[in-house]
Formats: C-alpha cells, structure tokens, sequence
C-alpha cells in the first residue's frame, strides 16, 4: 500500500475547536472555572458562566463576553430552574466549592462545617449533572474538579478529602449511568489563584517557590493548565469515567 493511501485512511488529526458548541461553566467568574470559561470561548464556544450572582458589565468588564445565569448549588431548585433558562448546550464543567476554611476539623463541637462543605460540593456537583444532563446534546460531556487531596490526605482537610474523592466517585457511576454521555474528572495540583489569598504573603510565595522548586514540573500551575485539560476532555469522544491529574508531578514527592 503507497503511503499515499495510508495517508487516505488516517482519521483526521485530533481538533480542541468548540466551533458551534455551547458550554456552561459553573464557578465560571473566578479563578480555574474564568480561566476554562476564557478557553471554551476562545476554542470557537458560546460560554456561559453560572454563579451566586450575577455581576454587571461595570464590575466585572472581563465577563462581557460571557452569558450569565444565577445559580446556588446549595439549592437544587435554583439549579433546576438555572438549567430550564439555559436550555439545550453541549458540555458542562462544574469548578464551584465552598469557601476556604468552612469546612471545620473533625472533632468540632458539631458537624456543621462538613455537612456545609458536603452539601456545597459533592451534592452540588451531583445537583449540577442531574439537572444539566436531561439539556446535554449528544454527544456532550460532564466534566468535575477535585484536588490533589482526594488521592492524599492532609491534615486538617478530612472533609475536603472525603468530598473530592466522592465527587470522583460519582464521575464514573455517572459516566455509566448516563451513557452515552461523557462524564470526566480533572484533579488539579497547586494552581495558583485567589483561591490561596487566604495565606499571608509571605506563606505564600514560600509555597510557590516550595512547589517550583520540588514539582518534577519546576513551576506552579495556572488555570491555563487545567483549561487545557478541559478542553481535550470536552473534544475527545473517547474518554469517559476517568480522572486527569495536572499536577507538575505533585504526586511523585512529598508533600508540600
């Protein structure tokens, strides 16, 4: 066979283009969902981001280019009727979680700070694909955020961690569950965002250059690193019930 025609048979070689497609980000307004949202778009997608709240072209210039719909994962009501206005789209990405530090310790007076964490998170996320999935075409994909923690512990996170790596789970019952459609995990690594203001700033340039100095990567991630992981999620039709690290090799050494 001439190589001319084994050039014929070849498929055509894998596209990240979102031409055509409609994509909703929910947690799109800051951090690792505004960097995914940004990348759909400029992939060819129509974006919506969906949020607590939605913010005016005054306060917030960069989201002009994005639709914008109010939704609280904490209420399923608001995330059922947040979906009925969005209407048929192609892929969902599900970046939202709560607030830094409102999940408690494990031995707190009370459990409201893991059952907050919970129900913000892992029943969020579980919210989010019940309602989307009857409005995906086909075709379209699921796609979840977790964290390093869900694979290893820290101390002090023991709601994070049960919350990601029940959000992982969920993943491959869905991808099973809803069938044919594609439902995916990314598990980022440290991704520099605000997410971290939280730390004072000397902590944390210490664990920036702690990270780029041990990470076989040599730098910190940043939402682009993780958008880039969405993307191929959304373009890929093969892939399914699976969880992407992007994490610079955070797995290989010890902790930070």
């Amino acid at each position: 066979m001439s190589n001319a025609n084994t050039q014929k048979e070849l498929s055509p070689a894998p596209s990240l283009s979102l031409a055509g497609k409609k994509v909703v980000v929910v947690g799109g307004k800051t951090g690792i969902g505004l960097g995914i949202a940004r990348a759909a778009q400029a992939a060819g997608a129509a974006v919506t981001v969906a949020s607590r709240r939605v913010a005016t072209v005054e306060e917030r210039p960069d989201l002009a280019g994005f639709a914008q719909v109010r939704l609280d994962v904490r209420d399923e009501s608001a995330v059922r009727a947040a979906f009925d206005v969005i209407g048929p789209f192609d892929h969902l990405i599900v970046t939202a979680a709560p607030d830094i530090g409102t999940w408690g310790a494990f031995m707190d007076a009370d459990m409201h700070g893991v059952r907050s964490y919970l129900e913000g998170k892992f029943l969020g996320s579980w919210a989010c694909a019940r309602h989307a999935a009857p409005h995906l075409r086909a075709g379209g994909s699921i796609t979840f955020l977790t964290g390093g923690m869900s694979a290893r512990p820290k101390l002090g996170f023991t709601a994070v961690t049960s919350a990601f790596a029940a959000v992982e789970a969920l993943s491959g019952s869905l991808a099973l569950e809803l069938a044919p459609l594609r439902v995916n995990t990314i598990r980022p690594g440290f991704v520099d965002t605000d997410m971290w203001s939280f730390l004072p700033d000397e902590h944390r340039d210490g664990l920036r250059k702690k990270v780029a100095e041990t990470f076989p990567a040599r730098r910190v991630g940043t939402p682009d690193d993780i958008a880039h992981a969405a993307l191929f999620l959304m373009t890929n039709p093969y892939v399914t019930g699976t969880v992407i690290e992007v994490a610079g090799g955070e797995n290989l050494v010890a902790a930070v």
